[in-house]
């Protein structure tokens, strides 16, 4: 159990170790560090003792012993990895939650959609691919599409992946919004 999780040390601040390759990088941290009313553990008798957490800026190993919080590193382990330009405040509250046991990653950056063909140059659809692009615009489901055009659902849904991946789109509503515009389909 570390300190910054022991109850008899619940007044006490934060005791963090900054490992950075930068000097310049390392005084960031160091404010950063230092503006969240945290200490920071500045000599090696103090880097072997007392450590809550070590804030790294992935690009300098670690002391061993303390949960590590490292910024920008690759996946190792780390009680903690968040992306290098993390906002101070979301440091500050890793480095309590680290400190605390727990376990803290950035979350999943949005997924793109799929990539769009380029702005100047018509998709090329199917014949196929537009006779769904109108379906779904009519507000047809996958079931009633297939029924319609005499094909499985199965099918629909990889069409209708097939159109979201060439206009770029991630919804079916932006898909036939892009195909309208396009003058791909007619309502």
């Amino acid at each position: 159990m570390n300190s910054a999780s022991d109850p008899g040390n619940a007044g006490r601040a934060l005791r963090v170790a900054i490992a950075a390759a930068d000097p310049i990088r390392r005084l960031g941290l160091a404010a950063i560090v230092r503006q969240a009313g945290f200490e920071i553990a500045e000599s090696s008798a103090e880097l072997s003792d007392g450590i809550d957490v070590v804030l790294t800026d992935g690009d300098e190993g670690p002391p061993p012993g303390a949960p590590v919080l490292a910024l920008g590193a690759a996946e190792a382990g780390q009680a903690g990895l968040l992306p290098r330009d993390i906002p101070p405040a979301q440091i500050e509250a890793a480095l309590r939650a680290v400190a605390a046991g727990l376990v803290v990653r950035a979350r999943e950056p949005p997924r793109p959609a799929f990539e769009e063909i380029g702005e100047g140059e018509p998709p090329l659809l199917t014949p196929r691919e537009i006779e769904v692009l109108a379906a779904i615009g009519n507000g047809s489901s996958n079931k009633a599409v297939a029924r319609r055009l005499g094909i499985s659902q199965h099918t629909v849904k990889f069409h209708v992946e097939s159109l979201f991946r060439k206009l770029g789109a991630a919804s079916r509503a932006e898909a036939v919004h892009k195909g309208l515009s396009r003058r791909l389909i007619e309502m």
